[in-house]
């Protein structure tokens, strides 16, 4: 892909998202399960950082998981999403965040369906833009969903 990525201010970033985005993407929060309109989403597409604008996932490993977030059994680019180790609230957890707009995006779990990999990347949609696979040319991403 060579469209460019990155991190805009904060200033920037505060005129930009919602409160809940900021507060997840800038502060590790956790939105409400069940909150998120991506949730429920079964339109063919992808999810992109919604500060940076990085593909991440797409619909296509996109799973109802049960647990009240989005949830994918893998990114569309393993460079794309950085894993670290989250020791909060007495929980060992993997967090995922994105590489370019660094923001949190959710965790990654090992309880995902076997027939798709095994893993759960379980996502809080306030970190996502979904774009529609009817509008990915414009919006610059015509090669990704293909690729996927």
């Amino acid at each position: 892909m060579s469209k460019k990525y990155s991190k805009p201010s904060d200033e920037v970033l505060k005129e930009k998202l919602t409160p809940i985005q900021y507060k997840v993407t800038q502060k590790d929060a956790t939105e409400r399960p069940f909150s998120s309109e991506y949730n429920d989403n079964d339109k063919e597409g992808i999810y992109v950082d919604i500060v940076s604008g990085e593909p991440l996932f797409s619909s296509k490993h996109k799973f109802n998981a049960g647990c009240g977030w989005p949830s994918f059994s893998k990114p569309i680019e393993n460079d794309n999403v950085i894993e670290k180790k989250d020791i909060t609230h007495g929980m060992r957890r993997t967090e995922v965040r994105s590489k370019h707009g660094d923001s949190h995006l959710g965790h990654v779990f090992d309880d995902g369906p076997e027939n798709m990999g095994g893993l759960r990347y379980c996502i809080n949609g306030a970190a996502l833009k979904f774009i529609g696979k009817e509008d990915l040319e414009k919006e610059g991403y015509g090669g990704v969903f293909k690729n996927v």
